[in-house]
């Protein structure tokens, strides 16, 4: 069993293991006891009932959370001619030309969010086994494969907090809400929009119950097992 630091364990006594805490009390709780000096990303983690083996079970989305996430995010796009001209203007940190491709495929991935236009998905898929694993590869389903005109709204978007989650194979779903120095209340707005999006991304196939366990945590930080109904129940203040 992996040994934690002695700020995880004090942190951790002020956790009652067999609560299952509401939204705003666990986002006011994980604030004050996160065990770490720097800034924590406070973090969403969903046990959903699908099967992720079948194709008809997936969820994947993506939301834009009303405060962001507190963070720089590095967005590079695929794109040439008029509608690289656009990307740049819009506030993309990198347009890949040619020679970008070529050093992704020499393993660079000093980005955050991928974008592309249809024409050059032929190119881009061929980086598919650098991208995919990492998050990476644009993806219609996603909205990150787009025709010019779309680039600046997604860009600006992607700049202000656009985050994609999708379900892994152990049918958990993991979500970034946005650091724990943020104010109270835009923590709760960003889990009810994180919430909300989840919930518009239930897959007809999936039967029962689709939120199975939730559990809010920092970076650093224990778990707190938040209670389901009330979660889901959340809804955006502005």
């Amino acid at each position: 069993m992996a040994k934690h630091g002695k700020r995880f364990e004090e942190a951790l006594k002020l956790v009652d293991r067999s609560k299952q805490y509401v939204p705003l009390e666990a986002i006011k709780l994980a604030q004050d006891i996160k065990p770490s000096k720097f800034d924590e990303t406070l973090e969403l983690h969903l046990r959903l009932g699908v099967d992720p083996r079948h194709a008809d079970q997936q969820v994947r989305s993506v939301v834009v959370l009303p405060h962001g996430l507190g963070k720089t995010v590095r967005v590079l796009v695929f794109a040439e001619a008029d509608d690289a001209r656009m990307a740049i203007e819009a506030g993309a940190d990198y347009v890949a030309d040619d020679a970008m491709i070529a050093r992704i495929q020499g393993g660079w991935t000093d980005f955050d969010v991928a974008m592309a236009v249809p024409s050059l998905m032929g190119k881009v898929g061929r980086l598919g086994r650098i991208l995919g694993p990492r998050g990476l590869m644009p993806n219609p389903k996603a909205g990150t494969v787009a025709r010019g005109e779309d680039l600046p709204r997604l860009i600006q978007e992607a700049k202000a907090g656009r985050v994609e989650f999708r379900v892994d194979k152990t049918a958990n779903l993991h979500i970034p809400l946005g650091k724990t120095s943020f104010p109270t209340e835009k923590l709760v707005d960003n889990l009810a929009a994180a919430m909300e999006a989840v919930k518009k991304a239930r897959p007809p196939a999936a039967k029962g119950t689709f939120i199975r366990r939730a559990t809010l945590t920092t970076t650093m930080g224990p778990g707190l097992r938040l209670d389901v109904n009330a979660l889901s129940t959340m809804e955006v203040s502005l």
